[in-house]
């Protein structure tokens, strides 16, 4: 039997991104083969915004409470260091593009250690030393990391952001979480429960729903 194949449509600065994106690694173990995951890049936060209030942003993050207590739901932490505000979404999409040329293993390694950065360790993951520290802490080939530093490879991974970003809006999503069906414009929005996404799958693995 094919996999149902997903798309999922997310962003690291978003907390219900990171609920989403539990729960559908526990499914992912879950199914196993029969479940393809494949994340792409959706920006709340497109342009820079130097100079962000740091007490305002430490009193906004007081919110992830909210999606903290969810069921099936990972770890949050109001924030608690003198770093930040993240200036804007792109850096860290940049860092998880990079990390998918060095493997898909890389990539999802990078894609986790983003959101528990962020929404648990308090570090503004839009600033190139701190992704360069989470790179080196995951132990990724040097190399891969330099293509952030070449100015022409940068420009490649800027417009595959965009592309994806650009995507999500032509199939009509303006938000995220957002979960597509691979080769139709079905999708469901918002980091909905796992027993929802356990029967969406299964109906689709049923061909009781074609997309």
């Amino acid at each position: 039997m094919d996999p149902v194949r997903l798309i999922v449509y997310s962003d690291y600065l978003c907390p219900w991104c990171y609920v989403a994106s539990y729960r559908l690694h526990q499914l992912q173990e879950e199914f196993g083969d029969g479940l393809e995951l494949t994340w792409r890049s959706y920006l709340l936060r497109p342009q820079p915004e130097p100079g962000r209030d740091l007490e305002k942003f430490m009193r906004y993050t007081q919110s992830w409470m909210r999606p903290a207590s969810e069921l099936d739901a990972p770890a949050f932490r109001v924030w608690e260091s003198s770093e930040g505000p993240p200036t804007h979404s792109v850096p860290a999409h940049l860092v998880a593009k990079a990390a998918a040329r060095v493997s898909a293993e890389a990539f999802a390694r990078m894609h986790d250690r983003l959101l528990v950065a962020y929404f648990e360790e308090s570090r503004d993951i839009s600033r190139l030393p701190v992704l360069k520290e989470l790179w080196e802490e995951l132990e990724l080939p040097a190399e891969g990391f330099e293509v952030l530093a070449d100015p022409e490879q940068e420009r490649e991974l800027v417009r595959e952001v965009a592309e994806q970003h650009n995507e999500a809006l032509e199939v009509s999503i303006t938000g995220v979480p957002a979960v597509r069906v691979a080769g139709h414009d079905a999708f469901v929005t918002g980091a909905q429960p796992v027993e929802t996404y356990r029967n969406w799958i299964g109906r689709l693995r049923d061909g009781v729903l074609d997309g």
